[in-house]
């Protein structure tokens, strides 16, 4: 697995070279990425990892999302690294100033690619993802939701026919 840090900064994102998980970081290199991630939370209110992956599905994750706006963090399974940055912007942005979140309910205005849900996830499922909001939290609550998307047929995990690879660690309950 490589991961590979997206700093979300304004209208654009600022990488950081990709991290191998397979192989051990030097002590320097974990300082400089744990040093990114404060200060894109300082700066932003939140940093994005996004995880590519050989064998299984990708990932990208926020944190501190929930410090900095009070809304959970936000998970997104399989798609590329500046969909779902762009997506966790627009997450951030929808809802940073709302009451409630909508979960399990067809969001169709947060990209104008496709409707998307979002889902609670038990942050217990995620632990062995979300390492940089594991650090951030410690032993701290937060919580996590999980957004889904259709298949290029416009369909969803419930829908017959649903052909992506994308993980689903929460339950997905359409309207």
């Amino acid at each position: 697995m490589v991961a590979q840090a997206v700093a979300c900064v304004g209208k654009g994102r600022q990488e950081m070279p990709p991290l191998n998980r397979n192989q051990q970081m030097t002590e320097e290199q974990v300082k400089a990425y744990h040093a990114k991630v404060a200060d894109n939370i300082r700066q932003q209110g939140f940093h994005v990892t996004y995880v590519a992956a050989d064998k299984e599905p990708s990932f990208c994750y926020s944190t501190g999302i929930y410090q900095s706006f009070g809304i959970p963090e936000i998970f997104i399974s399989s798609l590329p690294p500046n969909l779902s940055g762009e997506l966790v912007e627009k997450y951030v942005h929808k809802f940073s100033k709302v009451a409630a979140i909508p979960v399990d309910q067809k969001i169709d205005d947060l990209t104008d690619r496709f409707p998307v849900y979002l889902i609670d996830v038990p942050v217990e499922k995620l632990k062995e993802h979300v390492l940089s909001s594991v650090r951030l939290y410690g032993k701290t609550d937060y919580n996590y939701v999980q957004l889904i998307y259709p298949d290029t047929d416009g369909n969803f995990p419930n829908d017959a026919g649903y052909d992506y690879d994308q993980i689903i660690f929460g339950e997905f309950r359409d309207e």
